[in-house]
């Protein structure tokens, strides 16, 4: 008796493949796909299919499997053993079949920088130039241990901020909900004083007709709700919105400040680990330019990243093209002279971080009081565009 299982495979070229085949078992289903030149990597039958949907591949999967790359490596097993060894044992289907493409190519005689490069898993560009140093300099562990301590600290930094964004995003939706209730509850309930006075104060009248205009609207009004929270949400996945977006932001007293400071030290810390894998000065500066996302700062470290072609020194070029503070200046001018820029640039990212931190945490008291103003100014509006109403039509009726 056959059975349809769901399979996930990987081709010869590394290519994932997914599909559908009918077997008497698992076993046999997995022989099939071999038999068709394709390395099984997940099979399900469908009732499985049906209770568990595969999870997608998020960075937090990709950092795990590549943090126990990294230990093997370190603990002296070799890469063809390490990477067959996370083909097989890989939480995830998708790292599963990135490994098992991974050791194809090892096994065909190609590097580690170029397996890993060859599968589509949309890491940054510093982790394959920190690969590729570690290759050159023997040290392929560390580099990829370094990579991927990078990776979590881009990881641990979007986290904090989402988890700050929290509070004051539920503050602010219900605040948004309960006047959205009041105008589209309460308000029409006073509507008929609209037609009993015959003059009422201009506050009162436009809250009233606005909400008699909601109620006879209300699908309207639903549609117009959803544009304003989807709107935005499409417009911010257009890159030269979100440009243009941080270049406002940049501009605010200590939102845009905030929004420096965690750029220099995402900067930094790149290039302490590109430096301490002894990656070329200029290449280093390319890359770690790349994760900058203001775009002024990043025009400034490209011209200074071309000063220095020229010959100048890295601290110069920096002050230069005002990069940094009067301390980052110090700490790489050290750095430089001492020969641990590494280590000088790793201290100048601990030094912004904590001083985004603090900023951060400004920005976010700021968030509160700010949205709780707004909110009761617009209920406060509301009941005394009512009250002035109710009023009105009492003076009129004596």
């Amino acid at each position: 008796m056959t059975h349809s299982y769901e399979y996930i495979a990987c081709t010869d070229q590394g290519q994932e493949v997914k599909g559908s085949i009918k077997a008497a078992s698992e076993a046999d289903a997995a022989r099939l796909l071999m038999q068709q030149q394709l390395t099984p990597v997940a099979i399900h039958s469908p009732a499985e299919v049906a209770h568990k949907r595969l999870p997608r591949l998020g960075i937090q999967d990709k950092l795990t499997a590549l943090f126990e790359l990294a230990a093997m490596l370190q603990a002296g097993v070799g890469i063809a053993d390490a990477v067959e060894s996370q083909a097989q044992a890989a939480a995830h289907p998708a790292m599963r079949a990135a490994f098992v493409s991974m050791s194809k190519t090892l096994r065909h005689g190609g590097s580690f920088a170029q397996a890993l490069g060859d599968v589509d898993l949309r890491l940054p560009v510093y982790v394959d130039y920190l690969v590729r140093a570690g290759e050159l300099s023997g040290t392929v562990g560390p580099a990829l241990q370094d990579a991927c301590e990078q990776l979590e600290y881009d990881l641990q930094v979007r986290s904090e901020a989402r988890g700050a964004l929290i509070y004051p995003a539920i503050l602010v939706a219900s605040g948004v909900a309960a006047v959205l209730m009041m105008f589209m509850f309460v308000v029409p309930s006073f509507v008929n004083l609209l037609d009993q006075a015959a003059s009422l104060p201009w506050l009162a009248w436009a809250v009233l007709s606005a909400g008699r205009w909601a109620n006879e609207n209300q699908l309207l009004m639903l549609l117009l709700l959803v544009g304003a929270v989807v709107g935005p949400l499409l417009l911010l996945r257009i890159p030269r919105v979100r440009l243009w977006l941080l270049t406002q932001m940049e501009r605010l007293p200590i939102l845009g400040d905030w929004l420096v400071q965690a750029d220099i030290a995402a900067w930094a810390r790149v290039m302490a680990a590109l430096s301490k894998n002894r990656v070329e000065l200029t290449v280093a500066l390319e890359l770690a330019s790349a994760v900058v996302r203001m775009p002024k700062r990043q025009f400034r470290l490209q011209r200074a990243r071309q000063a220095v072609i020229q010959g100048s020194t890295l601290a110069q070029a920096l002050q230069d093209e005002n990069c940094l503070n009067d301390t980052g200046y110090n700490l790489v001018r050290v750095g430089e002279k001492t020969g641990a820029l590494d280590g000088m640039l790793l201290a100048l990212s601990s030094l912004y971080t904590k001083q985004g931190q603090q900023r951060m945490k400004k920005v976010l008291l700021m968030i509160e009081p700010i949205a709780i103003l707004l909110i009761g100014s617009a209920i406060g509006t509301l009941i005394i565009a009512i009250i002035l109403a109710i009023t009105s039509a009492n003076e009129i009726a004596f």
